[in-house]
This record gives structure tokens, C-alpha cells and sequence, in this order.
């Protein structure tokens, strides 16, 4: 096997074996960036130097036998709202293009703890607003699928540099499906943990209360290998949890005899494409045959998901982006009169269209007379949402259905028409307003080969469950895609 076809944990078994190291796996990622990059757009800052010093200092540490984890020596992409000391961090926003913090966001310390070898910062929506990757001030990231679809958003960078085989996994932010949804589009696994399991120190915030970091990667084993190191209780983080189970590559074992599923009936609902619907009850008919108990539900409140959400994220967005002002850091505007003329110029042209949208919609819905009209309404709604989903998880350990509603787009379908973008997410932002963990995995293909996203969502700290289930599964394909080969050959 070549070394840039294998995923994360091979890479490393590799490593430790003697059979490569960390310094050629990171020269065969860079050489596939310069190679491929142009095309595809996955990154906005490639560290090349920093990326080869890592790897020998990695190797020696290998090689004297001071690290031998999972991830040991394996390059990784990092999604560019999480902060790295010494490496610029703009959140794909022309406010934040010259930021250099000072500072390394905890969850890339802890991978830089088990050896992990940082490539460099992807693309992204700007701010994590977007579902597509084209709201990026750098320009968009193309689908490695189809270079004329979006390889979703907001983490989309991540998303597609793993599937072009341009590092051998990402870190993401989701704050409403922003790691699930890319993950779907470009065939990839992608998991949004509990909210709490990882550290959102170093992260930019969009919304705060929705934000969690996750892992986009190859396959399921890397997935949990990633969270697992990822994960961890953080006193800098005032919403950091302190839990005793990460240990989820326990959790990979193919068994789901007696799982109970659930599958809402909201979901399968009108806007859901016909071959998404088709893959994803093919996908629970899978599970089934392997001992699962199926069942159909009704799943409440899920149209108001999304109002609520972009109430919620709005909120939380105007918030947060206030500091931006051109004062303390960032985008100054070069020509002004007077300080607020300065503030509005600098914040004008700093900000991209819809990070502008989003700001004046969370200052409107915060604003005297509409605060609890809206803003108190959405957040109770988001406790009738949690309060639906844990009836639901008194039934059922497992949730199944879409990530999306249809495949990929194509480039510049989705910003031509906004609301239909945040219609997107349906299937998503319920999750983040519960603070479950939920998790994508590639269950198919659509007639154009872009691939169909199956989501599995968990109760709070129930990642294992979900790891379990989607290892079964996706055993269950590899089974079907080998005996398909065989007869192939014979």
C-alpha cells in the first residue's frame, strides 16, 4: 500500500514498525498539497517548514520510543478558527488576515501531545458562517468528488483536504452540522462530540453555546482514534466536562445485535431527495439484517429547528464578532473621520456579506422590544427540542437518518439564495441545540457519483454507541464491496 493511501492509525502502525516515518509521510502530504491544492483550494496557510521540523522532532521521540499512539508522526490539516501559536489563524476572513496569536488552541495542544504533525490551516466560511465554503475571503473550496460542486461548509476545507488526499485527517468546528454536513459531501466521517467533550479554548467563537470541535477523517477507526485524543477536561473552558469514558476506540467492535434505532418521520419528509431517502433506509436496513431493532418515530418540534437556531447562532454571532472593531487587532480600515466613523469603515470592510447578515440579525433579535419576542422564545424552544430528543432516547439508543437533504450543490447555487442554504441544515442543528453527539459516514452515491451522508445521533456522552454503530455499518459495506470485486475478477 502506497503511504498516502493509508488512513491515520495504519500511518502510524507503519511508523512505529520501522516501515516509514513521520518525516516521508509529511513530505509525500506537502508534495500532495503543491500538487493538488491548486485545484482544489483546501488550505489558506501551508506551513512547510514548520510541518518538516515537527515530523523530525516527532520521529526522534518515535524513535527513542517517548511516543507510540495512535497518531504518532501522522500529518494532520487544521481548520483555520482554531488558534496556532506562531501561525497566522484568519478565520478565512479579511478582518483576521494578519492575526498571529500567541496561543494554541487546547484540543491541537493535545494532538501535538500524541505527535501529530500540523500541515498547515484550512479554508473555510468565513467565521464558520455558510454551509459551502464560499463565503471564505480567500475564495471557495472545490468538492474533490466534482470540482464544480461545494464540498460543504462551514468546515469544508478540512472536509475536502482529506478527501483529496492532502492530509490524513482534520480537525473542524461545528456549530450547526458544520462538520457532519462536509463530511456527507465529500464522503468522508465526521463526528460532532457532546458539547463539552473537547475544549473549545482556542476556537473562535461563532456561537458558543452550539460550538464543539470534532475530527474529520478516512474512516471510522480514525475517527475514534482522533476524538479520543482530542478529548479532555480543560479548566480554561468554563463548559468543559470532565468524563472518564474517552477511551472510544473500545468502542470498535461490530455488534449491534439488539441496538435499538429509531428513525424519525420528520426526516424522511417532503425536500428530501429521493436518492438520499433510498440510501440512508438502505443503510438502516443493513443494520437491521445485523441484529438491530428498526422502528419509525415521530420526532417533535424538528420545523422549529431551524428558526430557532439562526435566532440562537445569530445571537451569539453579534456577540462574539463585536471585539472585531479595528481597535485591539485585526483589519483597520485605512481611511476614516473620527473614531466611529473608523469603527463602521473597519467593520464594513472587514466582514463579508453574510457574516454581516448574521451580525444584524443577532443585533435585531437582541435588541429592546424584540429580546423576548425572539431571543427568549428560540431558547425556550431549545429546551422543548432537548426535552423531545430525551423522550426520544427513553425508546431508542441510536437515531438514523439523513445529514443533508440532497447532495453536494454546485458552486454558487447556494449563495444566490440564502434561506435555502440555512434550509440546508435541517437535519443538523438540532443536535447542536441539544448538545448531543452525532456523527457522518458515507452510506452511497447519488446518480452523478457524489456521495450520500448517513447520520447517527446519540444521547449526551453516548459516543460510543454511535462509534459502534457506525463501525458495524461500516464493515457491513466493506463486506459488500469486496464480494462485488470478487465477482469482478472471476
Amino acid at each position: 500500500m502506497k503511504i498516502t493511501d493509508m488512513t491515520a492509525v495504519e500511518l502510524a502502525a507503519a511508523i512505529r514498525a520501522g516501515q516509514t516515518t513521520a518525516v516521508e509521510a509529511a513530505e509525500a502530504m506537502l508534495d500532495r498539497i503543491r500538487e493538488r491544492d491548486p485545484v482544489y483550494h483546501c488550505y489558506v496557510t501551508v506551513d512547510r517548514e514548520g510541518a518538516l521540523s515537527q515530523a523530525r522532532a516527532v520521529q526522534e521521540k518515535i524513535a527513542a520510543g517517548e511516543l507510540g499512539g495512535p497518531l504518532a508522526g501522522v500529518p494532520v490539516a487544521v481548520k483555520d478558527n482554531l488558534c496556532t501559536e506562531g501561525l497566522l489563524t484568519t478565520c478565512a476572513s479579511r478582518m483576521l488576515q494578519n492575526f498571529v496569536p500567541t496561543y494554541t488552541a487546547e484540543a491541537v495542544v493535545n494532538l501535538q501531545r500524541a505527535g501529530a504533525v500540523i500541515l498547515g490551516k484550512t479554508n473555510m466560511d468565513e467565521f464558520a458562517m455558510g454551509s459551502t465554503t464560499e463565503t471564505s475571503a480567500y475564495g471557495a473550496t472545490k468538492n474533490p468528488w466534482n470540482p464544480a460542486h461545494v464540498p460543504g461548509g462551514s468546515s469544508g476545507g478540512s472536509a475536502a483536504a482529506v478527501a483529496a488526499g492532502e492530509c490524513y485527517y482534520a480537525l473542524g468546528s461545528d456549530t450547526g452540522g458544520s462538520i457532519r454536513q462536509p463530511a456527507a459531501y465529500c464522503g468522508m466521517v465526521g463526528m460532532k462530540p457532546t458539547y463539552g467533550t473537547v475544549s473549545r479554548y482556542g476556537l473562535i467563537a461563532y456561537g458558543s453555546s452550539l460550538d464543539q470541535i470534532g475530527p474529520l477523517t478516512k474512516d471510522v477507526t480514525d475517527c475514534a482514534a482522533v476524538l479520543e485524543t482530542i478529548a479532555s477536561y480543560d479548566k480554561k473552558d468554563s463548559t468543559s466536562i470532565r468524563r472518564q469514558d474517552t477511551d472510544f476506540m473500545s468502542a470498535l467492535t461490530e455488534d449491534v445485535k439488539g441496538l435499538r434505532i429509531g428513525i424519525p418521520n420528520d426526516y424522511l419528509k417532503e425536500g428530501l431527495e429521493e436518492e438520499v431517502r433510498a440510501a440512508v433506509l438502505q443503510a438502516a436496513e443493513e443494520l437491521a439484517r445485523s441484529g438491530a431493532v428498526v422502528e419509525r418515530f415521530d420526532l417533535s418540534l424538528a420545523e422549529y429547528a431551524i428558526p430557532a437556531y439562526y435566532t440562537i447562532a445569530a445571537a451569539e454571532a453579534s456577540s462574539n464578532l463585536e471585539r472585531f472593531d479595528g481597535i485591539k487587532y485585526g483589519y483597520r480600515t485605512k481611511e476614516y473621520a473620527g473614531l466611529h466613523n473608523m469603527y463602521k469603515k473597519s467593520r464594513s470592510e472587514g466582514f463579508g456579506e453574510e457574516v454581516k447578515r448574521r451580525i444584524m440579525l443577532g443585533s435585531f433579535v437582541l435588541s429592546s422590544g424584540y429580546y423576548d419576542a425572539y431571543y427568549l422564545k428560540a431558547l425556550r424552544v431549545k429546551a422543548l427540542i432537548k426535552q423531545a430528543f430525551d423522550a426520544a432516547f427513553a425508546r431508542y439508543d441510536v437515531i438514523l437518518g439523513p445529514v443533508a437533504p440532497t447532495t453536494a450543490p454546485k458552486l454558487g447555487e447556494s449563495l444566490a439564495d440564502p434561506i435555502r442554504m440555512y434550509l440546508g441544515d435541517i437535519y443538523t442543528i438540532s443536535v447542536n441545540l441539544a448538545g448531543l453527539p452525532g456523527i457522518s459516514l458515507p452510506c452511497g452515491k447519488d446518480r452523478q457519483g457524489l456521495p450520500i451522508g448517513l447520520q447517527l445521533i446519540g444521547d449526551c456522552f453516548q459516543e460510543k454507541k454511535l462509534i459502534r454503530t457506525a463501525y458495524t455499518y461500516e464493515k457491513i459495506l466493506q463486506a459488500k464491496q469486496e464480494g462485488y470485486r470478487h465477482e469482478q475478477t472471476i
